[in-house]
């Protein structure tokens, strides 16, 4: 005589194929980021809007930057000095935002730039902050230039869908 498990019918199971067939492929799964990464990008080809709007604020400050630093040139030393200083750091932070906002939007990749804007400032605190030598101090400011552009990258990546650069066209 036949035990119960016998006697019962296996069930096949639906689809035919196992499991791990009917999930798509990694290929599939990579185009469909891409394809959700470039309806998140503005427009394809478009630069990414600032989040002010259509007021030109990047170009004023620039345009006051220039305007600084030529002005510096024709006045005395000690406030000459600073009217440079400030023009040059007001100019670098205008492209300093216009790279930040291009990065994370997955328009254009600006990682060395944005990975040397945390590398110097960490370079330049060590050199004038503390009595450690220069050796060491390089050291620290290439780590965290090093560091912080492999987290760039890895943004721009996520964010462009998959690719590390883009190339004007």
């Amino acid at each position: 005589m036949a035990t119960k498990r016998k006697r019962r019918k296996r069930r096949r199971r639906q689809g035919g194929a196992p499991p791990a067939a009917r999930e798509p492929s990694a290929v599939v799964l990579d185009d469909q980021q891409r394809a959700r990464a470039a309806k998140r990008r503005a427009g394809g080809n478009e630069r990414p809007r600032a989040p002010w709007g259509d007021f030109p604020l990047s170009e004023i400050v620039v345009f006051i930057g220039i305007l600084l630093l030529i002005a510096g040139f024709f006045v005395s030393p000690p406030q000459g000095f600073v009217m440079i200083a400030v023009g040059l750091g007001l100019g670098s932070l205008a492209g300093l935002e216009l790279s930040i906002r291009e990065h994370f939007a997955g328009y254009r990749s600006h990682t060395l730039v944005l990975a040397a804007a945390v590398g110097v400032p960490v370079f330049g605190i060590l050199l004038f902050a503390t009595d450690d030598p220069i050796a060491i101090c390089a050291a620290v400011g290439l780590g965290a230039f090093g560091g912080s552009a492999w987290l760039f990258a890895r943004a721009f990546q996520r964010r462009s869908g998959g690719a590390l650069f883009r190339l004007r066209g």
